[in-house]
This record gives C-alpha cells, sequence and structure tokens, in this order.
C-alpha cells in the first residue's frame, strides 16, 4: 500500500480555497483540488497499517487503502471502480463529508492524517474528466411510482 516510506517522506498537503471576495461573485466550485502528482504523493503516505480504521471511520465503508494505493500507483480507473463500489454518489458525498475517515486514521495520532478527502476528489473528478463516470438509467421502466423517505444520500440511492 502506497510507498513503504511515504509517510515519513511527505507532509500532508491541503486543497485551496478561493479567496471570499471572488467566492461572492460566482457559484463556481470554490475548492481548488489537488493535481494528479500531489494525489498521487497524498496516496504514498498511506501507512498499510494492519486495521485500516479509516474504514471503518468512513460512514459508506469506503476501501480508502485501495484506492490510495491505486492512485499512488497511477491506476485512476481501478481506483474510480473501487470507489464507487461502496459509495454511489462520491461526486457529492466526497464534497460534502466532514471526513471522519481522517480523523480514524492511524497516522493522525502521531502526525497529520493521510488527505483521504482530497484524494477522493481527485478520483471523481479524473473520472469525470475522462468521461468514466455516466449516468446509468434504470434498463426497465415499470411506471410504478415510489416514495422516496429522507433527503440525503440513503435517500437517494
Amino acid at each position: 500500500m502506497g510507498k513503504i516510506t511515504g509517510f515519513m517522506e511527505f507532509r500532508r498537503v491541503e486543497e485551496e480555497y478561493q479567496p471570499v471576495a471572488r467566492r461572492l461573485k460566482n457559484y463556481s466550485e470554490f475548492v481548488a483540488h489537488l493535481n494528479d502528482e500531489q494525489a498521487k504523493i497524498q496516496g504514498a503516505r498511506c501507512m498499510d497499517c494492519g486495521t485500516p480504521f479509516c474504514s471503518s471511520g468512513c460512514p459508506v465503508n469506503n476501501i480508502i487503502p485501495d484506492w490510495n494505493d491505486l492512485v499512488y500507483r497511477g491506476n485512476w480507473k481501478q481506483a474510480l471502480d473501487t470507489l464507487l463500489s461502496t459509495n454511489n454518489f462520491p461526486e457529492f458525498t466526497g464534497r460534502i463529508c466532514p471526513a471522519p475517515c481522517e480523523a480514524a486514521c492511524t497516522l493522525n495520532i502521531n502526525d497529520d492524517a493521510v488527505g483521504i478527502k482530497s484524494i477522493e476528489h481527485a478520483i471523481i473528478d479524473k473520472g469525470g474528466e475522462n468521461g468514466w463516470v455516466v449516468p446509468q438509467p434504470a434498463e426497465k421502466k415499470t411506471g410504478k411510482k415510489i416514495a422516496v423517505v429522507g433527503s440525503g444520500p440513503a435517500g437517494l440511492a
């Protein structure tokens, strides 16, 4: 997983935010996401700990160490497939999530946690840029009506 000494060699890099004055003039996303190289370096920081508390700290149980390693190795499509195997809506859940996975990261005990949220952003953005994320309409319409209870991701899934 990652680079065996990555957590000792590389520092955490945070995503940057647009200045407030600029944010007030548009409705665009205000977070400047990591570029490919920065995301790879952050993926290299994953320690391959024996018990990945990051995954159990994640509300959707994402397989975080696996996609960190795949990003580090440049296997973006496989990283996206791994992310989508546990999360139906990473395009927005990854953006609004307070990242309890980072609080649960073993590296967080003595150092800054792996930038899991920023790596997730990089994966889903890469999928969108390359056309890997496509709508998946129902194969067959039944004509039946349903009610959605709740307005969150669980109701939409």
